[in-house]
């Protein structure tokens, strides 16, 4: 990067409308509200709610619904006052840092995903030794070592991409920095760095994606064999873990199965990943769990009535 010229890059958006923008602006603000205010209402009760913070599914929830945030914070954001301007710009390290806080957070919510597949394939098919297994040291390796994961698969792309030379154009065609996007502007070859962004990030999601699937009907096959009462019961939680893990999973397939190809709708597959998916999760897991809205009617009551003691 010390030898590029461009210091800055020019985003795109969604849009060259002004009314358009003056719409999407009020939208994404109230979207970005909501995706604040519900992800940290999941935190905060997982993290004060006893039951909750001891019961391994919640847990892994709570930390579900922080990456959610914060992924949904990287971007969103600077989108919303990108609309209220007419250059949209970014400068050449800050859009660096959004990637790679970007593929960090998003492969540490990836793993955190496969762990509460793990986790709700032996509290169904191993309920007798659940707690035994999904302990509090296992969960808290679980959680490092999506961080750990997430880290791993950003600096095995980003180490390469920071030592690239842009001198131009520097247009991208997107409302936040992506790798694929800015590889194209790169004055050098990219061929070997374009297939590790496609294996490393394309491959590896529709490889979990598929495991993922794979596991869930593993866990209704079996379920279904020993009771055909309990079929329900499992497919009425799982169907929150399968939605949530399509939302996540089939915008990235998408983006970076083929990164390099140029899809108008590129773009709005950004936004779902972005703001709608981190929007949608605590609307499954609170209106569909009735622990969790108890849990919050509980937080509720006893910080009501510590307000009237005092």
């Amino acid at each position: 990067m010390n030898n590029s010229v461009v210091t800055e890059f020019v985003l795109l958006g969604l849009t060259n409308t002004w009314e358009l923008e003056i719409f999407f602006f009020f939208i994404f603000l109230l979207a970005y509200a909501a995706i604040v205010a519900g992800n940290f209402l999941i935190v905060v009760t997982v993290t004060f709610d006893s039951h909750l913070y001891s019961t391994p599914m919640y847990f892994l929830l709570g930390n579900l619904s922080f990456l959610d945030m914060c992924i949904s914070t990287i971007t969103t954001p600077k989108m919303v006052t990108d609309f209220l301007k007419e250059n949209k710009t970014i400068s050449l390290w800050g859009c660096m840092a959004q990637m790679f806080f970007l593929h960090f957070l998003g492969g540490s919510e990836m793993t955190l995903l496969i762990v509460m597949a793990v986790d709700r394939y032996i509290a169904i098919c191993k309920p007798l030794h659940y707690t035994s297994i999904m302990n509090r040291r296992v969960l808290m390796g679980s959680v490092l070592l999506s961080w750990a994961v997430g880290f791993v698969h950003t600096m095995s792309q980003m180490v390469f991409t920071i030592n690239l030379p842009f001198c131009g154009p520097n247009i991208v065609d997107d409302i936040f920095c992506d790798l694929p996007l800015v590889l194209k502007l790169a004055c050098t070859e990219t061929y070997v760095l374009e297939l590790l962004v496609t294996a490393d990030s394309g491959l590896l999601s529709f490889i979990c994606f598929i495991l993922l699937l794979v596991s869930y009907t593993v866990i209704l096959v079996t379920v279904r064999r020993r009771s055909s009462g309990g079929l329900s019961r499992a497919l009425s939680t799982l169907s929150a873990h399968i939605t949530v893990v399509t939302l996540f999973f089939g915008p990235i397939i998408f983006i970076y199965a083929w990164p390099f190809s140029s899809f108008s709708v590129d773009k709005f597959l950004s936004v779902f990943y972005s703001i709608i998916t981190p929007l949608l999760n605590p609307i499954i897991y609170t209106l569909r769990n009735q622990e969790m809205k108890a849990a919050i009617s509980r937080l509720k009551t006893k910080h009501t009535h510590r307000i009237k003691w005092y």
